[in-house]
């Protein structure tokens, strides 16, 4: 087997990758972890211990098997849009949330040590409920 670059194959053949997918908004991305939730409503999901006690750097890299962000890093679509792993961290960077917002969705202390997948789904939801309720806020208050 001769190994060739990309640029090298375009040359002799028409190289296009195997799945394509649209860049996803915020909010799309959010409403698809949900959705991915949802799936499976009674899936007994694990928390995260202490998130908020953690160091910042503690917390980027926490994680536990079976959490909600673990059903988000299951899903190819996600993976391939740049979830890399299923840290808190990645997590927070990846669906643009506040370590607030996650902690409201992961942590042991809202939930206990486990939680249904379709209570998890409504507190991710939620995250986008906020924000439109602070958009429509700010237009009223802020001119």
């Amino acid at each position: 087997m001769r190994h060739q670059t990309l640029d090298q194959l375009q040359t002799i053949a028409k190289v296009e990758p195997s799945a394509t997918y649209p860049v996803m908004t915020r909010t799309q991305r959010i409403e698809r972890w949900a959705d991915l939730l949802e799936q499976n409503p009674r899936r007994c999901l694990g928390a995260l211990s202490g998130t908020e006690y953690l160091s910042p750097e503690a917390r980027a890299v926490a994680r536990g098997a079976g959490s909600p962000i673990t059903v988000a890093y299951e899903d190819p679509v996600l993976r391939a849009m740049g979830l890399k792993d299923d840290t808190y961290g990645e997590a927070k960077r990846f669906f643009e949330l506040s370590d607030w917002q996650l902690h409201n969705i992961v942590c042991h202390c809202q939930v206990g040590a486990t939680m249904q997948a379709r209570w998890a789904a409504a507190r991710v939801r939620r995250t986008i409920v906020g924000n439109r309720l602070l958009a429509w806020l700010r237009t009223k208050f802020v001119h």
